[in-house]
């Protein structure tokens, strides 16, 4: 049986335990998706502000209502696993959207690491729509 100490000290076995892996997917994921959370509950509450920072960079405010949805339903769905490629597939596309389009002033050293973050929240998501959710996830338990 191994030990966190073992899993910290590198040894390939103990990480691989199944039970330290199926409490990482299940963090990682909850890590992952409580930013979009936070973010989407964030933009109800102050939906004017939102919309018309959206429209001062050439995004209509009317597109506000499904930003939400897409990230609060698309966390929920990541933190409980349920459609979880699908919904790491739509969050990885919303990720490049927002860099694309919110952070691309690369004159701006902020912008930069802002949109090098949002590629790097693509890439998480791509792996999690390659490896799905793991056994902790309703994906899993509908499966069997």
């Amino acid at each position: 049986m191994s030990t966190f100490a073992d899993t910290l000290s590198g040894d390939p076995a103990s990480v691989r335990t199944p039970a330290f892996q199926k409490v990482s997917e299940l963090t990682g994921r909850i890590l992952l998706a409580t930013l979009f959370l936070i973010s989407g509950l964030g933009k109800i509450g102050s939906y004017a502000a939102t919309a018309g920072y959206m429209s001062s960079v050439g995004v209509p405010g009317a597109v506000l209502p499904l930003v939400i949805v897409t990230e609060v339903a698309g966390a929920i769905s990541i933190i409980v696993g349920w459609k979880t490629r699908i919904a790491a597939f739509l969050l990885a596309g919303f990720s490049l959207l927002t860099a694309l389009i919110f952070n691309s002033n690369f004159a701006d050293q902020i912008q930069t690491i802002m949109f090098l973050k949002d590629v790097s929240i693509a890439g998480a998501f791509l792996l999690l729509m390659a490896n799905g959710a793991g056994p902790l996830s309703i994906d899993r338990r509908l499966a069997k």
